[in-house]
């Protein structure tokens, strides 16, 4: 049996008590965590060291549990960067929905192997990717299958909308539902359990009202996660209201799509009965700071609902409107955006925007028993971040340093399930380079194609 130690270093535990040992260690075997503690140089542990077939010297890092990214859309790292000032409607029209219809199934992959490696290598172990672009019937494999080659764990909620503003993307629910049971068949529990499938409507005003409610049917029968984009924009909000009357929460609602295994994405014009909804539904919210100020969206109600006992996860939200996957930015991200909305500098501190990445995270996708907290009997899924750099070292507050001077280039070790998948920071499973060659090229193709009728990707400055 695979025995592994990681030891000597900051561990911070993210257990009900928020326990941290200074320097401590983690002992795995296989892919289960067996111990978790203080590292003595008494000699008192040496049979630790004897008994481990991979030993990790962890002295100037902490570590942490793997950050769970609620929210993401990988086929966008073909995106980023074509436009940086564009809101919502006019990001999607010109950038989104063109440079998706002109993707080939094997872009699919190669976009989404470049986010799993960027997951991975920024401290996220478990990703859930929100996939709505279905013009070839193998782009869901294509993504699964990334997931499956990087060594993430990785939940695709599977997309879909009858009434999307793009009419070449839209589906009928008999169309999303039979694809859903064919990737439940073919893919959960793929990569030795590491593959998940949730469904995902993809928001309140892409889809008609009979399409939701078949949703909410097809997902309590099958106990799926239901991820729903929500209230993202103010638009959004009028739109749901002139045609049924109701807001977006208020709709999610009625529909029966509300329940403890919804992920609300975004939720940033929720007003106080929204709040109260989502609180007695005992739903999750997915909070993306970056992308809400990258699009001018607004800024979600996150310390209220925190105060209200609301689980409120984090997510990057997709490379098109962040632009990258950096798992420790979104931290200091999340922090300081509501200490300047609320003007209140006490608010979030440290500890609590480490929860709302692992042990939220972990809640929001159903997996409390097994991640989000560094303890025995969990998921050996943890992230080793240096901190002996320039812009860290000297560390006063583990804590502190991690969310506010952190970022994804000081991750140096992540495993997942006992197997390291990122080491000395570079991936172990994938060559990076490569990948990335064969990606570029394929964009240059792509940009080349749209530039004719989309100016924007003619742009080079």
């Amino acid at each position: 049996m695979s025995k592994k130690l990681i030891y000597n270093g900051t561990v911070l535990t993210m257990d009900a008590t928020n326990q941290m040992f200074k320097p401590g260690y983690v002992y795995m075997e296989h892919d289960v965590i067996c111990e978790v503690g203080e590292w003595k140089s008494d000699g008192s542990l040496d049979h630790l060291l004897t008994e481990a077939t991979y030993r990790y010297n962890a002295e100037g890092k902490v570590v942490i549990p793997g950050i769970v990214n609620g929210h993401t859309h990988l086929f966008q790292t073909f995106m980023r960067g074509v436009s940086d000032h564009s809101p919502l409607a006019q990001w999607l029209k010109e950038i989104i929905w063109p440079m998706s219809l002109a993707m080939e199934p094997e872009d699919f992959y190669l976009a989404a192997l470049i986010g799993c490696i960027e997951n991975l290598k920024s401290g996220a172990t478990y990703m859930m990717d929100h996939h709505y672009i279905h013009t070839y019937p193998e782009n869901d494999a294509s993504v699964l299958r990334a997931m499956v080659d990087s060594g993430i764990r990785g939940h695709l909620a599977r997309g879909g909308s009858d009434l999307a503003g793009e009419v070449r993307l839209r589906e009928t629910g008999e169309q999303v539902f039979n694809a859903t049971d064919q990737l439940l068949d073919q893919w959960e529990g793929a990569g030795n359990g590491r593959i998940r499938i949730a469904l995902g409507p993809l928001n309140l005003y892409g889809c008609s009202r009979e399409y939701l409610e078949r949703a909410a049917v097809f997902s309590r029968d099958r106990k799926l996660i239901s991820h729903v984009h929500v209230a993202e924009t103010s638009e959004q909000i009028e739109t749901t209201m002139e045609r049924y009357g109701l807001r977006n929460l208020e709709l999610l609602n009625e529909v029966g799509l509300l329940g403890d295994q919804t992920q609300v994405v975004h939720g940033v014009w929720l007003d106080d009965r929204e709040l109260e909804l989502i609180k007695e539904k005992q739903a999750s919210v997915i909070h993306c700071p970056v992308s809400n100020m990258y699009l001018a969206s607004g800024v979600a109600r996150v310390p209220e609902m925190l105060q209200m006992g609301i689980n409120v996860a984090l997510g990057t939200d997709g490379p098109g409107s962040n632009n990258c996957q950096d798992n420790l930015e979104v931290l200091k991200f999340t922090a300081c955006l509501h200490k300047v909305n609320e003007l209140d500098a006490t608010l979030l501190p440290p500890m609590d925007v480490l929860r709302m990445a692992t042990v939220n995270g972990a809640k929001a996708v159903g997996r409390s028993q097994d991640l989000g907290s560094l303890e025995p009997g969990k998921k050996a899924d943890l992230v080793t971040v240096d901190m002996m750099k320039a812009h860290i070292s000297p560390v006063h507050r583990a804590s502190s340093a991690l969310v506010y001077n952190a970022n994804g280039n000081d991750v140096d070790l992540v495993m997942v399930g006992g197997q390291v998948v990122v080491e000395h920071g570079k991936s172990t499973w994938i060559d990076e380079q490569e990948v990335l060659k064969r990606a570029q090229a394929r964009v240059d193709v792509l940009r080349s194609k749209l530039a004719g009728q989309y100016p924007i990707f003619a742009n080079q400055m």
